[in-house]
């Protein structure tokens, strides 16, 4: 599908994240009413203006930064601008789409049935249509990383391809002030998965989404590194007891404090994931979050792995590239290492010296403290006996959960980028904490999992 698209100039327009706009605070009013764009003439409000204009005209969809990773927005009601992302991103159509809204006006729009007056012609709206599970979930998380599933209206404002024929769909309010005067702007909710192309590692910077999307689509927003790393949490309050159905940016024991969320449980391991049915949320299905290299997730309950990865693997990877047809003999294997908490650099392996240590920073242009660093060691790679068969690529991406969060994508494009044939990722414990997420995402990015 998306290789028939015709090739595009993309640019990025960077967006600094300052006085962008604010929640109006009227006495009497919940805090989340209604979000007011910023009425400066400042250029990063002109930028967004621009940016609104394309949404509202034209069909291709925009890249912009949330809080968690960026997204591939697209006027959410109409149909020909969502079939805009699933053309660029080459996404299955019967993957649904979380949709943004900029604030609660917009929510209950959306969830009144598209203009369908009563008998003496006024719109019946006496009941607030926001279900009571979800209000102490919307006081504490939002604006945050925290989708909710909704029961979508008959007739839906929404355009069909955004529920991919469920009778729900998922919505959040996203933290970042520019993602929120984006969506205000437009004056429509955005249809917004993450901004890349299908199966490959999510964005967390707008040059992740040049990598992916370049001649693709014709404008990304930069407005910095993603501070969270991994996608919201994806909730249905609509069952009893409710359930995550994917693991995100808030944990379950955060879930836990809210009233009518003690209960709560997980159901992101149910059959939708596994492929055999239609998924209930979005990130249920297919495999995601995966580079063009073989992962090995090394799990943090694998005792075989505790120090680090079993010598026996490189020997493994050269004899599976020797049987291949025609076998490779000669060309050398590059073996990428992601760190977490315990391995030591190398994890193990039999490597020389390393020879050069760089900073990589994701996204140096912005002068933005919240830049993600890595850094990235290589040596040389020996076989068990001592012979040079290759390079090593080591990456530490810190031992707090909230680090490995913010860095796993980046590492993973990053070893990409540097040509790793294997990469070797230490797991880590998984909680219920933001861990569950990571190792979510993990287990969808390996091609092979050591448990």
């Amino acid at each position: 599908m998306s290789q028939d698209l015709p090739k595009m100039s993309t640019r990025i327009l960077k967006v600094p994240e300052r006085e962008l706009g604010k929640f109006e605070e009227s006495e009497g009013q919940e805090k989340l009413w209604l979000w007011e764009v910023s009425p400066s003439e400042a250029p990063s409000i002109k930028i967004l203006h621009e940016a609104a204009d394309f949404l509202k005209t034209k069909d291709t969809p925009v890249g912009f930064p949330t809080e968690t990773v960026y997204g591939l927005g697209a006027d959410a009601t109409r149909s020909a601008a969502v079939k805009g992302i699933y053309a660029a991103k080459g996404r299955p159509s019967d993957n649904p789409l979380i949709i943004h809204i900029a604030d609660l006006e917009m929510l209950r729009d959306l969830l009144a049935p598209a203009p369908e007056n009563t008998t003496n012609g006024t719109t019946n709206s006496n009941h607030d249509r926001i279900p009571e599970i979800y209000k102490p979930l919307i006081e504490k998380f939002w604006p945050g990383p925290l989708t909710i599933l909704l029961p979508n209206p008959t007739p839906s404002k929404l355009a069909p391809e955004v529920t991919a024929g469920l009778k729900t769909f998922g919505v959040r309010m996203p933290k970042s002030p520019l993602a929120l005067s984006l969506i205000k702007l437009t004056g429509a909710p955005l249809a917004a998965p993450s901004a890349n192309a299908s199966t490959k590692p999510s964005p967390t910077t707008a040059e992740h989404v040049l990598e992916d999307l370049n001649g693709r689509i014709e404008l990304i927003l930069d407005g910095g590194p993603c501070l969270v790393g991994v996608e919201s949490t994806v909730v249905d309050g609509l069952c009893d007891p409710p359930v995550v159905l994917r693991p995100g940016g808030v944990s379950m024991d955060e879930l836990r404090s809210c009233a009518g969320w003690e209960k709560v449980e997980r159901g992101y391991k149910d059959q939708s994931e596994l492929g055999k049915s239609a998924p209930r949320a979005p990130g249920m299905k297919y495999k995601h979050y995966s580079p063009k290299a073989k992962v090995i997730l090394y799990e943090a309950t694998f005792t075989a792995g505790k120090e680090g990865v079993q010598p026996t693997e490189i020997d493994m990877a050269i004899e599976a590239r020797r049987s291949q047809h025609p076998p490779i003999e000669n060309e050398q294997l590059a073996v990428g290492i992601i760190r977490t908490r315990h391995w030591r650099p190398a994890a193990g392996l039999c490597c020389g010296d390393f020879k050069t240590r760089e900073t990589v920073k994701t996204d140096a242009s912005q002068g933005n403290q919240d830049m993600i660093e890595l850094d990235v060691q290589e040596a040389d790679l020996y076989t068990s006996r001592g012979t040079t068969i290759g390079r090593l690529m080591d990456v530490g991406i810190g031992e707090d959960t909230r680090s490995i969060a913010q860095g796993l994508f980046s590492a993973l494009r990053e070893l990409d980028r540097r040509g790793a044939d294997i990469i070797f990722v230490e797991g880590t414990l998984d909680d219920e904490d933001i861990g569950a997420a990571v190792m979510n995402r993990l287990r969808k990015a390996a091609s092979q999992i050591r448990s």
